[in-house]
């Protein structure tokens, strides 16, 4: 057991590093281009959204970052995610190892993608006049269930398009109404209480909010916000790992 273990160790370091160079492989910045992308995501919609939708939005900027940053984490691990098992095929088909290993090692390095880009997310809060408090260590529970969340839409969707090759256009299509329900580039107190509402069954909008309640308002969410930001990943991983339990011998056949 213990030398599976440290089998299965190696294969993970090594199919990080892979994915790591093969993502930046060719490219001039290479890494660098996981903190120029947010950057100038977050240019683009400041210069669109600031006088339209962020007149009367307190620290704008960083209001927009948080937003820009946790849905970018989320569409980054979540597509690369969904493409690991089929990407993969030609090493699970010829050696048994846990099919899991190569969804993890995609949320490694979108995880490291994230570390990245977090650095530049605080030198905007300064920039931004944003007072830093012992309120910010609190960021790494959002931090944390947005990792578990990853992994467990990562384990859903890395099925499905197992069997289902449309996945990955229904996932866009997905991705962009999701965007609009996370209240990235404007304020959901604008909305009708019945929208706002809506906008609490989306785990991703509450990650966002978790972000802006800390830096922008320095106000810690309630223990039932905390439940229920575990609760949502709880069950997504449950459902991930279960699906993954049932069909761990089909997806031979399928790939």
């Amino acid at each position: 057991m213990k030398e599976n273990l440290l089998k299965y160790k190696f294969l993970f370091e090594e199919l990080v590093k892979r994915d790591f160079k093969k993502k930046y492989k060719g490219t001039v910045l290479g890494a660098g281009w996981s903190v120029l992308s947010p950057l100038l995501s977050l240019l683009i919609m400041k210069l669109i959204f600031t006088n339209f939708l962020g007149r009367d939005t307190p620290h704008y900027t960083t209001y927009l970052f948080c937003g820009n940053l946790i849905f970018s984490y989320f569409r980054e691990s979540t597509k690369m995610g969904m493409s690991s098992l089929r990407s993969n095929a030609s090493i699970f088909t010829k050696v048994t190892v846990p099919k899991s290993l190569f969804l993890f090692s995609r949320n490694v390095q979108t995880l490291i993608n994230f570390g990245l880009t977090l650095p530049l997310f605080f030198l905007f809060c300064i920039l931004d006049h944003i007072t830093f408090t012992w309120k910010f260590f609190l960021l790494l529970y959002p931090i944390c269930t947005m990792v578990l969340l990853n992994v467990g839409v990562g384990l859903i969707l890395s099925a499905l398009y197992v069997f289902f090759k449309d996945m990955d256009y229904l996932w866009n299509i997905f991705l962009t109404l999701l965007s609009y329900m996370s209240a990235i580039f404007y304020r959901a107190d604008h909305l009708s209480p019945a929208m706002q509402k809506l906008l609490y069954l989306n785990p991703v909008y509450l990650h966002i909010n978790y972000f802006r309640c800390i830096t922008i308002d320095g106000v810690i969410p309630s223990l039932a916000y905390h439940g229920a930001m575990l609760g949502y990943v709880g069950v997504i991983l449950l459902i991930g790992a279960l699906i993954y339990k049932k069909y761990n011998h089909q997806f031979l056949y399928y790939v």
